[in-house]
Formats: C-alpha cells, structure tokens, sequence
C-alpha cells in the first residue's frame, strides 16, 4: 500500500498518513484545521511487516483502508513534556 506522511507545521510530533500524495479528501474538514497546512515529508510502500517509529503498522493500514487517513499524536511522554502544564 502507498503511504504518504505528511507532518503538522501547527502541532509539533502530529503526522498525518494519506495513501496519494496531496489528496486530502477523506480527512474531515476539522481535523485539517487542528492539523493546519500539511507538510510533505515522505512517502513509501507500507506492509504489515514495516517498522514504524511511533506507530503499528496493521493498525495504520486499517485505517487507511477504513478510513482514509491514519493520524499520529506524539507519544504520551512527549505529550506531557511539550505541555503547558509541565
């Protein structure tokens, strides 16, 4: 499967994969407002078998095929870190 990845300029560590590049009309309107102007970073045949590095690659292709698109948040760590709060 094709896998494009673009990165949030808007929220640090938010990726958003597409299966073609710079088709982005499965992603809801709202979700590419959070997310803001999409920046390209790569693309790449992605399998069940490919190593990410924050997320599963069975779980991404679901929901690529159910969905569209697959977005992925910084790990819960990096999270707190990057907050306010902390």
């Amino acid at each position: 499967m094709n896998c494009c990845i673009y990165r949030s300029k808007k929220k640090q560590g938010r990726y958003l994969y597409i299966t073609e590049k710079n088709n982005f009309d499965q992603v809801p309107d709202e979700l590419m407002k959070l997310f803001g102007k999409p920046e390209f970073s790569f693309e790449f045949e992605l399998d069940e078998n490919r190593k990410l590095a924050n997320a599963d690659a069975k779980e991404v292709i679901k929901h690529l095929q159910e969905n569209g698109f697959f977005l992925q948040l910084p790990p819960p760590d990096d999270v707190i870190k990057n907050s306010s709060i902390a």
